[in-house]
């Protein structure tokens, strides 16, 4: 039987992530879209980000930090299965994926904070550059550069585990993550907060965006 186990913002949240980070890294390595629009989907970024670490605490069950941030003990109890040729059967993130989740949220709130207080010093500013010195701009600037490569890394190492899941534990996370079923023996049982909650998370996400945002321009 195939369970659901995934709630509707946790997966729209997954692939608006994806569909961003592919267009600026594109508008940033190939011109495709002007720094205008750089800065702008910087913005839905961070509100992103900062919209999956409140549903991490107010979230559907398996979506919160306390179900899958497992210590150390965890992880090392886990790490031998990864090469049992058998799908994990687990309701949400595994021990490595859970801090592979915070790791990426991680860099991409430092990418996307380091953005506002960027310039490239001739006509492009973060909406706070002007709050700080030159020498807090320049060094935000080269944090935000050095940090992409940063970011493609653990892409690639999500990417890796995605597949090595598909081929050799039998497991399509692809599909569960677009669906937000997978198959188990039994009904997890999960529960599932609403979409009223995550879009009262979504408007206080953007407020604090617009806020910050509003402040540096302001200055």
């Amino acid at each position: 039987m195939r369970y659901r186990v995934w709630d509707g913002p946790v997966r729209l949240f997954h692939w608006l992530i994806v569909a961003i980070v592919l267009a600026q890294w594109a508008s940033a390595e190939w011109n495709l879209l002007s720094m205008d629009w750089h800065f702008r989907l910087g913005y839905v970024m961070l509100g992103l980000v900062i919209w999956r670490v409140l549903w991490g605490f107010f979230g559907s069950e398996n979506a919160r930090f306390a179900h899958f941030v497992r210590g150390p003990g965890a992880v090392a109890r886990y790490a031998p299965t990864v090469f049992e040729r058998r799908p994990d059967a687990m309701a949400g993130h595994n021990p490595l994926g859970g801090w592979s989740v915070v790791a990426l949220l991680a860099v991409l709130l430092v990418q996307a904070g380091s953005g506002l207080f960027s310039s490239d010093d001739i006509f492009r500013f973060g909406p706070l550059a002007g709050r700080v010195s030159a020498d807090m701009v320049d060094a935000m600037t080269d944090l935000h550069e050095g940090l992409t490569n940063g970011l493609l890394a653990l892409i690639a190492l999500h990417l890796a585990a995605i597949g090595w899941h598909l081929v050799w534990k039998r497991e399509n996370l692809i599909t569960a993550m677009i669906t937000g079923r997978r198959a188990f023996d039994l009904d997890p049982g999960l529960r599932f907060a609403g979409w009223l909650r995550a879009l009262t998370l979504g408007a206080v996400s953007g407020g604090i965006v617009w806020a910050i945002v509003s402040w540096g321009q302001a200055g």
